[in-house]
């Protein structure tokens, strides 16, 4: 290197040096501002002030607000989700914990004003939470419906800043990034909720539609009293559909999936319902068909379920008139108009299967009944009931898993003759619980199980004598068996 060159090429003291003196200066600029220049100015020149600093420097700042004018900013939650220390490591002195109502678990955040490093790829990243008072404004609630909104007097937002030569990384890979973990952290700490249907009153006030509690059914696949393989299958089959978004998209057709639960009274339809709900941690939406007015009302309600939910009509056959859609409706004349039930099968139709079905994504639609033969062909084909499982009564596999989850036993000596009653009654697995509950000591209240199955069974018995009794008595005499 040359002497000239030396002396053109300023030292590493004196760039910083010259930063310093910049940064100094800013300040002593900033503070005269405040305290001599009028409000209405200050913002402007703090702008300019900004942007001159702004050149100086390598950094790069985003800038993830919480609301996008009224519509709440999805990448604001993802990463305030994202950025709790269980998650990313910090120095940060301050956190905010709060439990939210109805919830399980404590949401921990960042607090205001503080700062967190994170590193992706090497890379370190700098968050920081901004948090402003403002006058209050209404605004979409972020975790309800269309119909709802919030009063907010916070302005909040989060500043991520990192060197300028990483912004392509950053915003191809990171912010993706954080997306797809804070829906896997979400996930993880979900409370389950069972949504029920508001009065009328309240839906025609353009209030909530739904109301819920958190759901704490504690049935699983583990301790369903049913057929392994069966559930096996179930299971398979719920996994498969979670994971082919992109197949359902390609083929052109709406992510969702249609079970038709029919069998007796008693045989775990709801328990299994619940056992799936807590196998993918979907939300469940209990859907009162009679409590609606009508077709279109359905349709909004469809719109206002959330993703990763399990929608349920139970004793479909019994909430509402769907067995002929040929059959013209019959108006009450005693009802008001207004009060009459005007859903029809269409309308159902259109719900399960139609356009409105396509309202949502990774949603289960499940319908329950006694009585498979009194519904309607239309419902049952594939694309709308896609699976059918028949809840029989119990099976001897199915009290042996009822035995070990009530008494904790696998095994014993009165095993072999409580199946063998079992195959030849009918008897649903919730009137063996029931039976199992009432004597926590196993000998005995396997005693008591024989002693209801052989009471059960005679009685079948003798009904079945009294019938055939019947029948041969009228034969006998020439009459008509049937009349």
């Amino acid at each position: 290197m040359s002497s000239l060159e030396a002396l053109q090429m300023p030292s590493a003291r004196t760039v910083v040096s010259t930063a310093a003196s910049v940064a100094a200066i800013a300040m002593v600029v900033r503070s005269v501002v405040r305290e001599y220049v009028p409000h209405e100015l200050q913002q402007l020149i703090f702008l300019k002030l900004r942007k001159f600093t702004s050149s100086l420097s390598s950094q790069l700042t985003l800038v993830i607000e919480e609301f996008d004018g009224l519509t709440y900013n999805h990448i604001f939650k993802a990463a305030k989700i994202y950025l709790r220390p269980t998650n990313v490591p910090s120095d940060a002195k301050r956190f905010r914990v709060v439990l939210p109502r109805k919830e399980d678990n404590f949401a921990i955040s960042l607090d205001r004003n503080e700062e967190i490093v994170d590193s992706f790829n090497g890379v370190k990243l700098k968050w920081r939470m901004v948090s402003n008072q403002i006058s209050s404004k209404y605004v979409s609630s972020p975790d309800s419906g269309p119909y709802n909104s919030s009063l907010k007097s916070e302005h909040r937002f989060f500043e991520l800043s990192f060197h300028k030569k990483h912004k392509d990384m950053v915003i191809n890979s990171y912010l993706p990034h954080i997306l797809e973990e804070s829906k896997k952290m979400k996930e993880e700490l979900k409370t389950l909720k069972l949504f029920s249907l508001q009065n009328g009153m309240m839906r025609m006030r353009g209030m909530d539609m739904w109301e819920d509690v958190n759901f704490d059914h504690p049935s699983t696949f583990k301790t369903l009293a049913m057929d392994s393989d069966i559930k096996k299958k179930i299971m398979t089959d719920l996994e498969r559909f979670v994971e082919r978004k992109d197949y359902y998209r390609k083929v052109g057709k709406a992510w969702k999936r249609g079970y038709l639960f029919f069998g007796p009274p008693g045989t775990g339809k709801s328990s299994l319902i619940a056992a799936m709900a807590n196998y993918l941690k979907f939300d469940v939406y209990d859907l009162e068909l009679a409590s609606i007015r009508s077709n279109s009302e359905l349709r909004k309600l469809l719109i206002t379920t959330a993703n990763r939910s399990i929608l349920v009509v139970e004793d479909i056959d019994c909430s509402i008139e769907l067995q002929n859609r040929l059959r013209k409706a019959k108006p009450n004349r005693n009802l008001h108009p207004s009060t009459q039930n005007e859903v029809t099968l269409s309308g159902l139709l259109n719900f399960i299967d139609g356009l409105w079905s396509s309202c949502g994504d990774e949603r289960i639609i499940i319908l329950t009944t006694n009585h498979k033969d009194r519904l309607d062909p239309a419902l049952l084909r594939p694309g709308r009931m896609d699976v059918h499982i028949h809840m029989s009564f119990c099976t001897p596999c199915g009290f042996k898993l009822l035995a070990s989850n009530y008494l904790g036993i696998t095994e014993h000596q009165f095993f072999s003759e409580i199946e063998q009653l079992i195959e030849t009654t009918k008897v649903t697995p919730a009137e063996i619980g029931e039976e199992l509950l009432k004597i926590e000591e196993p000998e005995a209240s396997l005693r008591g199980l024989i002693e209801f199955l052989q009471m059960k069974k005679g009685k079948i018995s003798d009904e079945s004598k009294k019938s055939f009794a019947l029948i041969s008595s009228g034969s006998e005499s020439g009459e008509n068996p049937e009349g």
